[in-house]
This record gives C-alpha cells, structure tokens and sequence, in this order.
C-alpha cells in the first residue's frame, strides 16, 4: 500500500514529513497536476482546507465526492482558511439544524 499523500503549505508539510507521509506544496498553478500525481500515487490524501480552496467548485465536488484515494481535507497549521464542518454543512443542506 502506497504511503499517504500531503498537499499544503510548507510549515504544516513539515510535521506530515516527519511522520513518513510524502509530501507536496504546490507553487501556484501546480496544484491540478500534483493532485493528478496524488490520486494514481497514493492511498490517501491529506489537504488542508487553504490548498483546497484554490481548486474551482467543480474540481472539488470530482475531489470531495472520489472514494479512492479518499480525500481529508485538514486545517493549515496557521488556521488561514477555516475547515468546514461537514456534519453542519449537511444538516444545514437537510433543513435539520438544531
């Protein structure tokens, strides 16, 4: 089983590197192809939410929804770009908001 992937800023990639995950950061206009890279490459990938924010709604809707390799979206370790709260946002989406 291949080794996970991370795709994000340098300071967080860091951390994910000493844990044996490959890593990628991404210069702008690079991220298409590294996530090409990552889902033939990998078992599963970690994205914080600032890199997945980049991506126009349609690639992350193909990114969100693949089931393999199953797609974490994480927050930066700067907390840039909040992560949404999927359990919220579906509820939200349901009209069952407590």
């Amino acid at each position: 089983m291949a080794a996970p992937v991370f795709i994000g800023d340098e300071v967080t990639a860091a951390g994910f590197r000493l844990a044996g995950v490959r890593v990628r950061t991404p210069q702008e206009g690079e991220l298409p192809g590294v996530l090409d890279w990552a889902n033939s490459n990998t078992s599963l990938i970690y994205i914080t939410a600032q890199y997945a924010a980049e991506l126009d709604q349609d690639q992350q809707h193909r990114l969100f929804t693949q089931l393999d390799p199953p797609v974490v979206v994480i927050p930066d370790i700067r907390s840039h770009t909040p992560v949404t709260d999927l359990a919220t946002q579906l509820r939200a989406q349901l009209g069952v908001l407590e």
